[in-house]
């Protein structure tokens, strides 16, 4: 089966607010063997509804509509889906005890003439119980088709998708499976990669695609493969992600669920109950924000320090102001002063300095702009790199700070 999602609403267009709706969605039904065809935007716009929605029907099977089922005059989506469908609204009394209820457990007042539009309901469709807002999902077969509309709000969204879509969806599925293996890269770009792994992808399989997914600092390799025999297919990537590691395995990090090299690193250190600080400059707290937006970072990360100006080396950390003005700030043997500091104050394994100039302009120093010294302190040793990451700013210190996660990782291997 094949689906199509379609999002309505002149905020996603106008870039007011991100589409996560449709990304959760099309992750969800794939899960369950269904494909996605395409994604639409469209406007809070009659016309443009109904041309969005008869280019979805002659391509999918279902088609998904989120957004535009609130009470006020711009959401159209309800009355739009009725004149596509050839169907009507009706009063639903079911539907008006719940947006009753609702506005008396959180606001302790009747609820506003303007929402007894959702009252009304189409008469052909089947409801989806939304506890959470006032708008219901809908649900209609038609010439063959599955027509659902939910609300845009993500929240709602995702409980009515959950409770109601998924278990009627799976009750129809056909039974093909789609599988997915996500490899994990840094430190060669996707041009690179490509070339390396050349021939182990000319030789894959037809049933088995590659997808290349860069960022900056790294590159994902998304192997999937659709089918009827899900153990088969699971065996068929499996063997081809052990051809590819005997290929490129010194630059995979991790995969699947491991989507980030900050998650791995963290992993690797929980594993040897070792600890981790940080020293940046030019990167600002990018790698301290890496680090702990994951959960239980506490377990491994000791906490660091965004020494920005020159002074707050020296008065902070306690870099020896004879380095800076021999060698510079921005400089191999200040970032180790910086690693080698900053790991004494937190007794951790482990610290990780950054000190570049991100430009646009030359700062303290006269180092061309791009360039970024990492400093790393180890158990047994302390030593730098040199890098030079471009003339973009965000570009340089989202680089700078992958970078230094890379060969974190790869120190704490080692040891």
């Amino acid at each position: 089966m094949t689906a199509e999602i379609i999002t309505i609403g002149d905020e996603i267009l106008i870039g007011q607010i991100v589409d996560t709706n449709s990304a959760y969605m099309a992750a969800e039904l794939n899960k369950i063997g269904v494909s996605v065809y395409q994604i639409t935007s469209v406007q809070d716009d009659r016309v443009h509804i109904l041309q969005a929605l008869s280019e979805a029907e002659k391509h999918a099977d279902i088609i998904l509509i989120t957004g535009g089922l609130g009470p006020t005059k711009d959401d159209i989506t309800k009355v739009t889906l009725c004149e596509y469908l050839n169907d009507t609204l009706i009063f639903n009394s079911e539907v008006a005890e719940q947006i009753n209820a609702l506005f008396q457990q959180f606001s302790k007042t009747p609820p506003p003439r303007l929402n007894d539009n959702q009252s009304m309901v189409p008469a052909q469709a089947v409801l989806l119980k939304n506890i959470y807002g006032t708008a219901p999902g809908m649900w209609w077969n038609k010439n063959g088709k599955i027509f659902i509309s939910l609300p845009g709000v993500p929240y709602e969204m995702k409980y009515l998708f959950q409770a109601e879509v998924l278990p009627k969806l799976q009750k129809k599925r056909s039974q093909t499976h789609i599988v997915h293996k996500t490899l994990l890269t840094v430190g060669l770009g996707e041009s690179a990669l490509a070339e390396m792994i050349e021939s182990w992808e000319n030789n894959l399989p037809q049933e088995i695609k590659l997808a290349y997914l860069p960022a900056l600092g790294r590159v994902r390799l998304r192997l999937s493969a659709k089918g009827p025999d899900e153990s088969m297919l699971h065996a068929a990537i499996d063997n081809h992600v052990r051809e590819l590691k005997n290929i490129i395995g010194h630059a995979i990090v991790g995969e699947d669920n491991e989507d980030s090299i900050e998650e791995v690193i963290g992993n690797l250190l929980k594993e040897k109950k070792q600890t981790l600080s940080l020293a940046e400059s030019c990167t600002g707290g990018q790698i301290s924000r890496l680090l702990t937006k994951i959960s239980g970072a506490s377990q491994y990360y000791r906490g660091g320090l965004v020494t920005y100006a020159t002074e707050s080396k020296v008065k902070i950390l306690g870099v020896d102001p004879q380095f800076i003005k021999n060698y510079s700030v921005v400089s191999a043997q200040v970032a180790e002063a910086m690693a080698q500091n900053a790991q004494k104050l937190y007794e951790s394994d482990y610290t990780l300095a950054t000190t570049g100039n991100a430009g646009p302009d030359l700062g303290d120093s006269d180092a061309e702009i791009g360039t970024v010294y990492i400093g790393i302190a180890t158990p047994t040793r302390i030593f730098s790199e040199k890098f030079n990451f471009g003339k973009e700013r965000a570009t340089v210190i989202q680089r700078a700070s992958i970078k230094a996660l890379e060969l974190l990782r790869k120190e704490i291997l080692k040891n």
